[in-house]
Formats: C-alpha cells, sequence, structure tokens
C-alpha cells in the first residue's frame, strides 16, 4: 500500500510518517520544498515536490497511491502568497479531485475542532469546506478533528524565554484554551488509515486540560526551571492592528485576528468521551510534552522564575 501525505513535513506529519514507517507502510510525502522534508531521513519515504495550489503537480504526487491524508494547514498565510483559502480551500479541492480521479480507496483529513461555515476565521471555513467536500465526494473518508497543539503554543510562545530570556503573549492571557499533543493526533491518524471501523467517522480530539496561556508559560517555566521576562500586547491595540494591517500585512493581520480569537472566545473542550472509546492511545500532558521535547531547557534557561507584567 502507497500512502501519500500532504503536509507530511510539519509536527503532526513528521510523526504519521514515522509512525507509518513503522508499520513497513510505502509512504509519499508531497511537499513544496524537498529540504523541508529531509529531517524524514528515510530510505522508506518518497518525496514528492509540488504545490497543493498546482493541481497537475497533486495529480502526479498522488497517482499510485491507494490513501491520501491530508494533513496541510497553511496557517494564516505569509509564504509565496499562500493563504487559508489558496491552501485549504482551493488546494484541498486538488487534492480530492486528484484522489478521485486517479481511484483513491480512502482519505482522511485533519480538520480543526468547532469548523464552521460562518466562523469569524478565514482558515476554520475552509477546513468546514474542505469537510463538506470530502463527505460528499463518494470517497470513503475520515475525518479527524484537533483542537490546538500544545507543541505549536510552547514552541510560539515559550522557546523565545530559552533563546532570548522573554516572551510575549498576546492578549490578557486568561482565557482557558485546550491543547492537545501532535503526537496523540498522529496515533488517530495512524488509527484511521489501518481500522476499517474508522472510516465514515468524524472524530473530535481533545487534550486532557483547558489552560490559558499565562498557565501555560508558569507550567513551562517550572518544568524546565527556565526564567525570563513575559510582555503582553494590549488586546485593544490587537483589535486595531488586526483591522489596519488586512491591505498592508493580510497573513499578519489574520495572525492578529486568531490571537483575538483565542483570546477572548470559548476554547474550551473535553475529550473525556472520544479517549474512553481509543484506550490504546495515551493522553499527553502539557508538563509531558514539555519534558519530550524541551529536556536541555534546564541547562539552557537562566535560573529564576517567569515574570509577567500588569495584564492590560
Amino acid at each position: 500500500m502507497t500512502i501519500l501525505i500532504a503536509g507530511g513535513t510539519g509536527t503532526l506529519g513528521t510523526q504519521v510518517v514515522q509512525r507509518l514507517n513503522e508499520r513497513g507502510m510505502n509512504v509519499r510525502v508531497l511537499t513544496r520544498d524537498a529540504e523541508h522534508a529531509r529531517h524524514l531521513g528515510s530510505a522508506k519515504v518518497e518525496i514528492v515536490t509540488g504545490d497543493l495550489r498546482d493541481a497537475r503537480a497533486v495529480a502526479r504526487a498522488v497517482a499510485g497511491a491507494e490513501t491520501v491524508i491530508n494533513a496541510v494547514q497553511a496557517g494564516f498565510g505569509a509564504t509565496n502568497g499562500s493563504s487559508p483559502k489558496s491552501v485549504d480551500g482551493q488546494g484541498s479541492s486538488n487534492l480530492l479531485a486528484a484522489a478521485k480521479a486517479n481511484g483513491v480507496q480512502h482519505v482522511v483529513l485533519v480538520s480543526i475542532y468547532d469548523v464552521a461555515p460562518g466562523h469569524p476565521l478565514e482558515l476554520w471555513r475552509m477546513k468546514y469546506r474542505g469537510e463538506q467536500e470530502l463527505q460528499a465526494s463518494g470517497l470513503a473518508w475520515t475525518i479527524v478533528r484537533s483542537t490546538a497543539f500544545m507543541e505549536w503554543a510552547v514552541g510560539f510562545i515559550c522557546q523565545p524565554l530559552i533563546k532570548h530570556g522573554k516572551a510575549v503573549v498576546y492578549g490578557r492571557g486568561d482565557n482557558p484554551i485546550n491543547f492537545v499533543s501532535a503526537h496523540d493526533i498522529a496515533r488517530f491518524v495512524e488509527l484511521a488509515v489501518v481500522d476499517p471501523a474508522l472510516r465514515g467517522q468524524l472524530v473530535t480530539v481533545a487534550g486532557p486540560e483547558n489552560l490559558s496561556f499565562n498557565q501555560l508559560v508558569e507550567t513551562f517555566q517550572t518544568v524546565t526551571e527556565t526564567g525570563g521576562v513575559v510582555n503582553h500586547v494590549p488586546l485593544p491595540l490587537m483589535r486595531v492592528m488586526a483591522k489596519m494591517l488586512v491591505p498592508l500585512k493580510p497573513a499578519l493581520a489574520r495572525e492578529i485576528q486568531a490571537a483575538v480569537f483565542l483570546d477572548t472566545a470559548n476554547r474550551t473542550a473535553d475529550g473525556t468521551a472520544v479517549r474512553a472509546r481509543y484506550p490504546s492511545i495515551p493522553v499527553t500532558t502539557l508538563q509531558e510534552m514539555i519534558r519530550r521535547d524541551y529536556a536541555v531547557a534546564k541547562e539552557l534557561g537562566a535560573a529564576g522564575r517567569v515574570t509577567v507584567d500588569a495584564k492590560p
């Protein structure tokens, strides 16, 4: 069996590739830049260069694959004109069309928790569109919805404490958010590939805790014994910037819009029921993830406590 993974070089995709390789499966990765796949470092991985927005390149990549995994996420778009609409929207449509034309047996889509057609963020709207197109395609499908990756949040907010001794929280940082490990989601994607019972299923996976960004920083500081200073960007300023930057820097405007959303909307989730159905998949805590990925932080970080400024 040949499995094509679009989005196979990121945090999630790398884990999926590794797990499928360990099962002895033939894995093909579609990437815009072969350099991005160098870290995969396995003779069992076939690298195909192509842009998801290029229908012909996508068709070449899909040819001969029995299973397609769509783990692509443009984020908020800042590279070569990419955007959620062009990548997660049209790019995913290109991938699905190629899958149908080439007789693919099963498509697995990695989506986002609480997508909706009228969602305030374009990325969520495009993921919803992708879900709807897949379910109407006539192909066997599995959709794995995920809450926010703790690896992303820790890398974005906390890692600068190690490198520079300071970090930035966008907004008040008190809003509870559910974080899940990308490693856990990779296990669900792996299961979707090998277990026919997950075909035709939409599975929403959440992590074990709802934590604010301030709590995220505090946990990181405690586990790694890293010092530093954390500043907050005032929420009113973020709202103004999100509007002003739309015509000038749309990708940055989308990032700030997302930051406002994460600081104000209900981002909590309860994954207990889904986890109970799949007891073989570990539930990674934030502390475990930090110990796993930042084991050397104690040596690199400065002594002392993280100090947090007065919140706006």
